[in-house]
């Protein structure tokens, strides 16, 4: 209820998130100076369309100094992130008053927290990198996953799961089903994906400066150093819209659907 409400706190917990790896990631390497670079994707959803607030991150398995060089992290312990987690976010919520320190307190005694970090294996090549970043930027429910009844107005919503209690093909009504979608959808100007520490937009407009710095140290001429180490997700954001679109949804938009051949601008509809 503390998500549903107000959709502004879910970028506060991915700040929450952020800070909790930068910790754990400088506790393990023994750096205060080491931070990874992080993205977090805000998800409110389960596999019903039932709210369910969490993130989805992909994180280097490292960190960052401030010379910019990498220092790789052990393998991450999950039962220890997630207590980190815990403890964090139950803090934030005694900081803002949403909840009694008594309460978060007894809530550590649990023996089910409520809280869950699950820790995938390493990303080794690109594709896989591309694959787990639509997965955590997708939209609530897949129009594959759906089937309507119109003779009796209901929705079938086919689950995503293959073992657990919301296995197999559950049904709502029309009302019921645009109410749960409703809760998914992002306010106006809601950010959902955030770059956090060595891939924040700060920290990469420093690291740029610093080059730039040292390049005029050792004489070379202005602009060198900024085009040679400028970083790939900067490139990354300069792509065509043919060329996202291609990425993220797989729609190849200039090539013809008919003939496959190479498709042209006839016109533009500017009203």
């Amino acid at each position: 209820a503390y998500f549903l409400h107000d959709r502004r706190r879910l970028g506060l917990l991915s700040q929450v998130a952020s800070r909790t790896l930068r910790d754990y990631v400088q506790a393990a390497l023994g750096e205060r100076d080491a931070v990874p670079g992080v993205i977090a994707c805000v998800q409110t959803f389960g596999s019903l369309a039932h709210v369910h607030p969490h993130l989805h991150v992909l994180m280097t398995d490292g960190g960052f100094r401030r010379d910019g060089t990498f220092v790789p992290l052990p393998p991450p312990d999950p039962t220890v992130l997630e207590e980190l987690w815990r403890r964090a976010v139950l803090a934030w919520f005694v900081r803002q008053g949403w909840l009694d320190p008594d309460a978060a307190t007894a809530m550590l005694g649990w023996p089910h927290s409520g809280f869950g970090a699950y820790l995938g294996p390493r990303i080794q090549d690109r594709e896989g990198l591309l694959r787990v970043a639509r997965y955590s930027a997708r939209a609530p429910v897949a129009d594959s996953r759906l089937r309507y009844d119109a003779e009796r107005a209901e929705v079938e919503l086919v689950s995503d799961r293959s073992d657990g209690p919301y296995v197999g093909v559950h049904r709502f009504s029309a009302l019921e089903f645009i109410a749960r979608w409703l809760d998914h959808v992002p306010e106006r100007y809601e950010v959902r994906v955030r770059y956090c520490g060595a891939y924040a937009t700060r920290r990469r407009v420093w690291w740029r400066r610093r080059e730039v710095v040292l390049a005029g140290a050792r004489g070379e001429p202005p602009g060198a150093a900024e085009r040679e180490h400028v970083w790939p997700a900067l490139r990354a954001r300069r792509r065509r819209w043919a060329d996202l679109l291609r990425r993220v949804f797989r729609v190849d938009v200039e090539v013809c659907p008919r003939c496959g051949g190479a498709a042209r601008i006839i016109g533009f509809v500017t009203e």
